[in-house]
């Protein structure tokens, strides 16, 4: 890695911050909260300017952000203080950040989507084929013949899927688009897959259906139809996909938890940056590499959206909770009580970031 892609890694993490913590400003200031302080990253300030009520700052270490509002963690008297203001303007508030990066991972989808030749969609184009050539015995001049042509190899062409299906689901499992397709059929042990699919305006299920390109021994022994672009499909495409990227880190949260991924699958700050780096320079030209890195960059914006709603104390879904609770005895839980749930849930994450960290450092090196 050079200093030049690191800088970039830096520069896409600090950005993914920054537009969370920017999605909790901009709903306070819309709803009339004072914001004391908004940083980007953690540590001590290298540069910081004041605008009107609000110091901003850009810190040392790009590992988070904040958005500091009057009256959030301490009581307050002052009638713009976050705590005076209405229980729903609060949970707008705290679910903004999530909903900007989510926004955020559309946006790219959209750049993407128009950087491609074509828009990727759920229809079977063509089965994995390989060349062959046979001979065949001319019986007026006693010569062989050469027959070139092709045969599949698809398992799946065998199972009863056909040219033109498009794919809805498979073993009940909406699919949305070719993301959470390929992530359904590379991550399972499991090939006997029940589809349903629609063919000539009839939906149709298909059981017992094998994924296998009998030659390479891969998932994925069919193609998929690509359209010319338009405004309307490449931003259905693009919404789409947001939605089974948020679907694909939904179910491998669920496998972290069912003991599939450990620990030692996971990556703090500095692995991620590492990743990020590395996409920056994967491709053979700057199209190839920008696709690249912001394809990841999709990944991990909608990642940290959906991670920050989790009910895990000290993170933004963990006060929403607090929240719903509150709306329901219509009578807000004690500020202390709160805090030191929060408190507990933060240092819990900055102990397990410090665990990630050191694990991503010995992979740095190794």
């Amino acid at each position: 890695m050079s200093f030049w892609t690191i800088l970039v890694a830096i520069i896409v993490f600090g950005l993914i911050i920054a537009i969370h913590e920017f999605g909790h400003f901009i709903a306070a200031k819309a709803n009339g909260i004072q914001v004391n302080e908004f940083a980007i990253g953690m540590g001590p300030k290298i540069l910081k300017f004041q605008k009107g009520e609000t110091l901003y700052s850009l810190r040392l270490l790009p590992i988070g952000g904040f958005c500091a509002m009057e009256g959030e963690d301490v009581s307050s008297d002052n009638p713009r203080a976050y705590e005076k203001k209405k229980v729903w303007q609060r949970m707008i508030v705290v679910l903004a950040g999530a909903f900007m990066n989510i926004v955020l991972g559309f946006v790219l989808l959209i750049v993407t989507t128009c950087m491609n030749d074509l828009v990727p969609t759920r229809c079977v184009s063509q089965f994995a084929e390989v060349s062959y050539s046979t001979y065949g015995y001319n019986v007026g001049s006693w010569s062989l013949m050469q027959l070139p042509g092709n045969i599949s190899v698809s398992s799946c062409e065998e199972s009863g899927l056909q040219v033109g299906d498009e794919i809805i689901s498979i073993n009940g499992s909406y699919i949305w688009s070719i993301t959470d397709l390929s992530y359904k059929l590379q991550t399972t042990d499991q090939n006997d897959f029940t589809l349903e699919v629609e063919r000539n305006g009839e939906r149709i299920t298909l059981e017992h259906v094998v994924f296998e390109n009998k030659l390479s021994g891969g998932r994925m022994d069919f193609k998929i139809v690509g359209e010319e672009k338009n405004p309307v499909n490449v931003i259905a495409f693009s919404f789409r996909d947001t939605v089974a990227t948020g679907k694909l880190i939904w179910m491998t949260l669920g496998d972290l938890v069912t003991g599939k991924y450990g620990l030692h699958d996971l990556s703090g700050p500095i692995g991620t940056i590492s990743v990020i780096s590395e996409a920056a320079t994967s491709g053979v030209n700057w199209a190839e590499r920008l696709n690249s890195l912001l394809s990841l960059t999709v990944f991990i914006t909608i990642n940290v959206g959906i991670f920050n709603v989790l009910p895990i104390p000290g993170l933004d879904g963990s006060r929403f909770l607090f929240m719903v609770v509150e709306a329901i005895r219509r009578k807000p839980i004690q500020k202390e009580r709160e805090a030191m749930v929060h408190l507990i849930g933060m240092a819990a994450l900055f102990l397990l970031m410090i665990v990630i960290s050191i694990q991503d450092i010995s992979r740095f090196f190794a």
